[in-house]
Order: structure tokens, then sequence, then C-alpha cells
């Protein structure tokens, strides 16, 4: 019985009924039901039958209350219960996205949608599925999955274990028991009750790998020894000065047009009216597909209780609150993987590189892909891979890291060497303050790609990059790398480092406080607690606020005395702004600046009158009409918006090798972060000429200047009606609610339907006494099925500006309660 619709006959007859998971067997029981929804087996005869069994039927026991906007509440007597509760409402919510994941790990997308198809994760991922098919195949041949969970070190725990085998039983049990009623996977075959474990360890291997050989899966797959027809070029060094570095970034998952990150600010005891420390966090990430969150809560009375959200496929909270710390992520600068460039001898062959022990040979590997043909038939397709002991082969001569006749690339993964992400997240759950956080993630050791910025009821406050970093300091770097392995770090900051000694002095390093070897110690990886505030926009470590620095970290991590961008200075400046007119932070204005919208780089750009002065240059009166009397900020109702992003988006790059920057008059100043670069250089024609190009490109969409913001920027996800939105372009325009358009899939005929940014946002407030002020919201909504009742109602809180008071307490969960699901 699916919940939307129960719910929606529930709410109808106003009888506040409870919700039923559909008896189909003895190990089911029904409590509560509506008139309208009342199975044929009256409660009690069902668990009366249910007796012979129960001590089978007892391993998987959860009760789900579900409260508005379809929020589960997931109470169990163990962890394996509060998987398999997580799995059943993961079903419900995201169950075509939660298959398509299944089918990812699985290796099977050739066999389901075609080989040619693109996969794109919407965050790093832009490949065919025969290419990924390809990499995940070769995994499963090598049984990577299977002998991490055998590993005492890299493998997951016993209660992780125990969350994913619940999760899974839950996942099925759904399918056996519902019918599919998104149209996006209704009717599809590969919905079956036939998941295992290993399936979802899988699909939670592929996410560590988001930010590293995920963002490779093409040239891995595609790597082939180079040719008389295909000589794998460029073979000489480049010079920095000639590389493309937007395209470089692009190629190596930090594409400057479709950045994946997140805001977080954390407020100590220091600057709050409540004499404890609050959160706000809102991570950016797509707002469909795997990458997406989902709302949950999971109690075990007296031993666990956390909430928040979790991607789809994970059981567990990945950003969230309990009843003493709330913590948020950002996408982090370090890399988590390096390259390694090996002389290939041309006198031998192309398959033989060299180390410091003698010549050795590719690992070769064939993998056959099922993939189905354009009449639906199934073959088999045989595909190549090359391995060195460090990791796969990539022929990339796009990122300088071509499969050449002098030298070939492969690339060692730190996330690729671990399963601990479930067992991270599980132990921030139980948390007691910042401290007891940090020092639960740092024993895990699992944590991907991301920074946390946490509070507690203590009104303490933490910022930390404890990530998984490869452990390559700047003193290995600089005597490891090739000369083209130094431009890959003078343009994108990532060290190519000589293969040739990989196996020795050019290998990863090893610290003491380190769970395992070859990645940073917690003591080498950046963090501060305080009771002032931090931050972080997904710039560097360096500035968690106006005044700390953290610095003499090594530079894979990030970089230092650099400049932020405009997101960054913009959450910087709710709290600094704030405090500097003597104000203190309440729960309510730190969740207020969540929409106040402001506009950083126009508010920079204003300064002295300057961004008229250009306008006024390109003699187009009406346009700067607009711009003069726009309010500087992306509301819903602002006029002329959508003119200054189009700007933005058009200002020339500057150019850091020559420390020449187009745009400002007054440069960066490393002891302002916050304040420089400054001054709209009004006299360079170029700015001007962006402004004209941004002018006839609103003209030519035919949209008018001065049109309210509202109607031009909706909801464009799947299933989505035209919900205006406020919020806009996240770095180069300083907008804190930052939201993008990426391949909308509704309302393309609107100026800019949204896919992509502000997503699960949650602003918590703790008190020295009482539970968590918890204001939340999922921009999204809960549930992707357009037929739910759930799907947008999310949505238009958001753009009302409103918050789910997000029930927390018993008490509170009972006041929400729209349902309840027993599952035995």
């Amino acid at each position: 019985m699916r919940l939307s619709t129960t719910l929606g006959t529930a709410l109808a007859t106003g009888l506040g009924a409870l919700l039923v998971a559909v008896p189909t067997g003895p190990a089911s029981s029904a409590v509560g039901a509506a008139p309208s929804a009342r199975v044929s087996v009256p409660a009690a005869t069902t668990q009366a039958a249910a007796a012979p069994a129960a001590r089978k039927a007892d391993r998987y026991r959860a009760d789900i209350t579900w409260t508005e906007h379809g929020i589960p509440h997931i109470k169990a007597e163990d962890f394996v219960g509060l998987g398999y509760g997580s799995g059943y409402a993961a079903a419900e919510m995201s169950l075509c996205t939660l298959f398509d994941t299944l089918v990812t790990g699985r290796g099977e997308r050739s066999r389901w949608f075609g080989p040619d198809e693109v996969y794109d994760d919407q965050v790093t991922l832009r490949a065919t599925n025969l290419q990924v098919d390809t990499v995940v195949t070769d995994l499963h041949d090598r049984k990577v999955v299977e002998g991490l969970l055998k590993d005492e070190t890299r493998g997951p725990g016993r209660q992780a274990r125990q969350m994913v085998d619940g999760y899974v039983a839950g996942i099925n049990r759904w399918v056996r028991e519902n019918q599919v009623t998104d149209p996006a996977c209704k009717g599809a075959a590969y919905i079956k009750p036939n998941v295992t474990t290993l399936d979802l360890w899988y699909g939670v291997y592929l996410a560590n790998l988001l930010a590293s050989t995920g963002v490779f899966v093409g040239a891995i797959a595609d790597a082939a020894p180079p040719s008389p027809t295909d000589p794998g070029l460029p073979e000489l060094p480049v010079k920095a000065a000639d590389v493309d570095r937007d395209a470089l970034l692009a190629g190596l998952g930090r594409d400057p047009e479709r950045p994946f990150g997140s805001n977080a600010t954390a407020v100590g005891s220091d600057n709050t009216s409540t004499g404890s420390a609050m959160l706000l966090g809102n991570p950016h990430f797509p707002w469909r597909g795997r990458y997406h969150f989902t709302q949950q809560h999971l109690t075990i009375p007296g031993e666990y209780d956390v909430a928040g959200a979790s991607l789809v496929g994970s059981p567990a909270v990945n950003i969230g609150f309990n009843d003493h710390v709330a913590w948020s992520h950002t996408v982090s600068t370090a890399y988590r993987f390096t390259p390694y460039e090996y002389v290939t001898p041309i006198a031998l062959s192309p398959t033989t590189y060299l180390t410091d022990s003698g010549p050795a040979e590719l690992d070769h590997r064939e993998v056959e892909v099922t993939v189905r043909t354009g009449g639906g038939k199934l073959e088999t397709v045989t595909e190549d891979v090359y391995r060195t002991a460090e990791g796969y082969v990539i022929d990339a001569p796009d990122l300088l890291m071509p499969w050449g006749l002098a030298s070939v690339w492969a690339i060692r993964d730190a996330n690729a060497e671990h399963l601990r992400t479930i067992d991270t997240f599980l132990e921030m759950g139980k948390a007691t303050d910042v401290q007891d956080l940090l020092r639960r993630q740092d024993r895990a050791a699992g944590m991907p790609w991301v920074n946390t910025t946490a509070a507690d009821r203590k009104g303490q406050v933490l910022y930390a990059d404890h990530s998984v970093v490869p452990h390559v300091t700047d003193e290995m770097a600089a005597t490891c790398m090739t000369a083209v392995g130094r431009v890959l770090d003078e343009v994108a900051g990532l060290p190519g480092l000589d293969g040739t000694r990989a196996g020795s002095s050019c290998a990863w390093g090893a610290d003491e406080d380190a769970s395992r070897p070859g990645i940073l110690g917690p003591a080498n990886l950046p963090s501060v607690v305080t009771r002032d505030w931090v931050m972080n926009a997904n710039d560097s470590y360096w500035t968690p606020n106006d005044e700390i620095r953290l610095e003499g970290y090594d530079s894979i991590i990030g970089c230092e005395d650099c400049s932020r961008t405009m997101r960054t200075r913009v959450v910087a400046a709710y709290v600094a702004d704030r405090l500097a007119a003597g104000k203190k932070e309440t729960p309510r204005s730190l969740a207020g600046h969540q929409h106040e919208n402001r506009v950083m780089a126009a508010e920079v750009m204003r300064e002295d009158g300057a961004l008229d002065a250009v306008c006024e240059a390109t003699g187009e009166t009406e346009a700067c009409e607009a711009l003069a009397a726009w309010d500087g900020r992306s509301d819903k109702g602002s006029r002329g918006v959508h003119l200054f992003e189009a700007f933005v988006e058009k200002l020339p790059s500057a150019l850091p090798v020559v420390g020449v920057d187009p745009v400002w008059t007054t440069p960066f100043d490393p002891s302002d972060p916050f304040h420089t670069p400054a001054g709209l250089n009004t006299a360079n024609p170029q700015v001007v000429q962006a402004l004209q190009d941004a002018i006839d490109e609103v003209r030519d969409a035919g949209v008018a200047f001065d049109a309210r913001w509202g109607s031009l920027q909706v909801a464009g996800d799947r299933g989505a009606p035209a919900i205006p939105l406020g919020g806009g372009l996240g770095d180069s325009a300083g907008n804190a609610n930052a939201l993008k358009s990426y391949l909308p899939e509704e309302n393309d005929d609107r100026y800019q339907p949204i896919t992509y940014g502000s997503s699960h946002i949650q602003a918590i407030a703790f008190r020295k006494k009482g539970a968590p002020i918890a204001r939340t919201i999922l921009t999204y909504s809960q549930s992707e099925d357009p037929t739910s009742r759930f799907h947008a109602d999310q949505t238009r809180l958001f753009s009302q500006e409103k918050w789910v008071r997000f029930a927390w307490t018993g008490k509170q969960v009972r006041r929400a309660k729209i349902g309840v699901t027993r599952l035995r």
C-alpha cells in the first residue's frame, strides 16, 4: 500500500489515521488502519498468526512514524532494525534513483539502458554506460569491495554492516509489497526484491570515488597503448601559461561552470543569544539523481538518536543533529588522488613501464560487459583496462596526461582504499560535543571529500577538513614531481608524481596518528574549535572566519594566502556584519540569513557608482535604468537580477600566471581576504563589453530587463511545477542561496529552471536546556515521484521562505504524526 495513497485517503477523511504496512505473510503486523485503508485481516489476528514465526521475523523490526512532509522517524531495537526502516523509507521516497544506483553498482547500465547512453551523476561523472560498466565490472572481477569487507582496518565495522544488512532487507520488503507508481521506472524489469548487501556496498564504494576515480571513468575505460595513428600527444612538457586552467579544472572534477559545493556557518556561545551554539548548513547538490538527499530520523531508545538527511543509498544520516551537536558538510579543496607518470621505454613494449626495481608489465584485464542492442537483444562486449601497482591507467591528453610513446599515467586514489564511510557517519551521530564528533570522525577515518562545520550545546563550534587526503607532503612533492607534473601543480594545485619511484621515495607516506598508511593523520589536517564563529563555503581551510588563519599545511589539502570567492565573502559577511552592528545571533536571525539573498559581487561593484558607470558606457539606457533600480538582491520579487548574473558570467578571467586581474582596480590582499579584490575596473573595455554582451543576451532571449526574478527562475527538476525561487549564482555573483540550471527536465520554456544548488538546509539552535530548535527544508521535497503528495510541498515552502519545524522529541513527533508503518 503506497504511503502517498494511504495518507491522502486518511487526510481527506480527517481521521488522522495511522498508515499500515500491508501484511503479505505471517511476519507482518497491521496497527490502527484507517477505515478506508483497512486490511482484510484484523490486527490482532495478524499478530497472532505471526507468533510461530516470531523468532525468525525478529531479526528485522522497525516502526516508522511518518510526520508532515513525508519525513520518516524510524525507531528500532538495534542497528539492523534502523537499517530496515531506513531502506523501506528510502524505497518509498526515492525508488527509481535507488535502483538506478544499484544497477550502476552492479555494472549493468548497458544491459538495461544501452551502452551509448550517457550517464551523468550531476556532479563529476559524465560517461557512457559502457564506460561506466567497464570500470565497475573490473572492480567486481577483482573483488575490490569483497576484499575491503574482509579487511579489519579498511573495511566497515559491525554496526555499519548491520545497517546495510537491514537497509537491503527494507528495500526488498518494499518492492515485494508495493506497486511502483513513479513514471520514471514504472514497469522496469530491474526493480525486483533481489537486492543484496554486496549491491549496496558497491554503491557506497562508488560514492566514495566521486571526486577521484569517478572523474576519470572515460579516460580509464578508453585507455589504449599508443599506436602510429594515435601516438598520445603531447609528449613534451607544456608551459603553465599555455594551459586553459578552467578546462583543466573541469577535467579534474572541479568544473567552474558546474561547481558542487555548500555553505556552513556555526556560531559559538560568545556570539549567540542562547548561550549555546547554533548551525546553519546548506549543501549545494543536485536536485535529482544519485546525490540528492532524503530526510530521516533514526532512534534506538537510550542508545542512538540522530536526525537529518542522507544521500540516496546511505542508511546513515550524513548531515544532521542529535541532542548535543549539529553538523553540516561542504566540499573540500583537498585532492583525493595523485597521478603518477611512468617512463615507458621506446625499445620495449608500450605496456612496459619502469620502476626502481626494473621494468614491469601493466596489469592488462579484459572486461566482459553485457549490452542491450537497439533491437533489445543482449550481447557481450569485451573492453580492456590497464593498471599499475598504484592504480588505473588513464589516457587523458586534454588533461596533459596522455598514454604516449615515452610515458604513461596512472591514478592512485585514497578513497579507493577504504570502505569506512558509513562507519564515519554512524559514529558522528553518537557525538556528545564537537571535539567528540571530530574524534569519532578521525577514528572511523572515512570522511570521503568534505569539510565539517559543527556546533554543540556547550557553546563550542568546529571547522575541520579531516577528510581522506593522500599523504603527499610539500617536501615529497617537490622532489617527486615530473616536468608535466609541475605544470599540473602550478595550474591546478595537483602534483603529478614520478611513477618510477612510486614504490619507494615517491610513495605516499604514513602518520602515526592516522588510522591506516597512505593518508594524512589528524595532526596534519586543519581544524579549529572556538566559541566565536566559523564558516566554510568551499574555499580552502585557510580562513574559517575573519580573524582565524589556519596555516602551514600541505598544499594537497588546499591553498593559503589565496583569493576567496564572492560566495565565501557573503557567507562570512552575514555573521560579521551582524556582530559589527552590536547584535548577537539568535535562532531566528541565523536561520534568516538563508533567505537574505544578498548578492555580494553587486555590493562590491556598486561602490562609488562603478557598476552604473560601466553600464552608461554601453549606451543602453533601458537596461541601465533596470540595473540601477535593482534592489541588489536575488529575491523572487527582485527585478534586474538576470542582467547582473549574465554580466558576471561574461567577465574576463584573471590571469594568475602574470598576476593580472582585468576586473578589479584593487587586487587581492592576503591581509584582507574578505574585502579584496575590489573596485570595478570601469576603464577596461573588456568589462564594458561583458555588460554589453549580457544586455544583448537578455534582449535576444526576449526577456524584459526589469522582469521579476521569480517569473524567470523556477523549479526545473523532474515533475516540478514552475514554482518561483529566490537565490542565484553562487561563486561568481556571490549568492549564499546558490541555485543553478543544468539540463532541466521541466519548465525549460522559462529563463532559468533550477536543477541544482541549495538542497537540505538546516538551522539548528541549541539552548542550555531543552530540545534543540530545529528548522529544516528539503528544497526539492521528500519524494521524487511526481504522483506523490510529498513531491513539491517543501519546494513551495522554500519558495515562500518558510521552514519545516522538524519534530525531534517524542511529543513533537506524536503531534506531527500523519501515519505509522510497523515492519516485522
